[in-house]
């Protein structure tokens, strides 16, 4: 069975001209999708978060990763939105406290978070606070997170390409053609 960087490398390259800039970001890119589907594996749920204007995102990922068409079990994904809609009304370290209580209570420790948009914005900082995080953080480095650039002209464009390579990976493991934890 082959590693999960070199399987990585292979589907980036096949992907064509379009995914050569993922490439140069492979390493990021694959720590990072290497630890979200290792806990999918696991059988853990999903949070997902995005900034607003990353919305429509959100709404694509929700609605498409658990196509029937995929054939491939299903993956628990929850917006933090429809957990909580007063999310964006926190604004104590205590009430995030609480949010995060509230999903121990519900989940145990089975879940992680998966935050795609701006690195400042206030809604990272609940995704920021756990090592488990997926993070695509747009204008900030940040562990082993994605890092991608708000200003880039074709950011829609990377961001359904990195969903698509996030996707593959997902088939990849769950099917057994490669091990993430290798």
């Amino acid at each position: 069975m082959q590693t999960f960087m070199k399987w990585m490398l292979e589907t980036i390259r096949a992907e064509g001209a379009m995914c050569n800039w993922v490439e140069e970001s492979r390493f990021e890119w694959t720590a990072s999708t290497a630890l979200a589907v290792s806990q999918i594996v696991e059988g853990k749920t999903v949070v997902l978060i995005t900034d607003r204007r990353r919305k429509w995102l959100e709404h694509y990922i929700s609605s498409n990763i658990n196509l029937l068409s995929k054939e491939r079990p299903l993956i628990p994904v929850i917006s933090l939105d429809r957990i909580y809609p007063e999310f964006d009304n926190m604004t104590s370290g205590e009430s995030m406290d609480m949010l995060l209580d509230l999903l121990e209570l519900s989940f145990g420790e089975n879940y992680f978070f998966w935050y795609i948009g701006k690195g400042n914005d206030p809604r990272s900082d609940i995704a920021k606070r756990s090592e488990r995080s997926c993070l695509w953080l747009l204008d900030e480095e940040f562990g082993h997170a994605m890092r991608l650039r708000s200003y880039d002209p074709i950011l829609d464009i990377k961001l359904l390409q990195l969903y698509r390579l996030f996707d593959l990976s997902l088939n990849a493991v769950l099917f057994g053609e490669v091990a993430v934890d290798e």
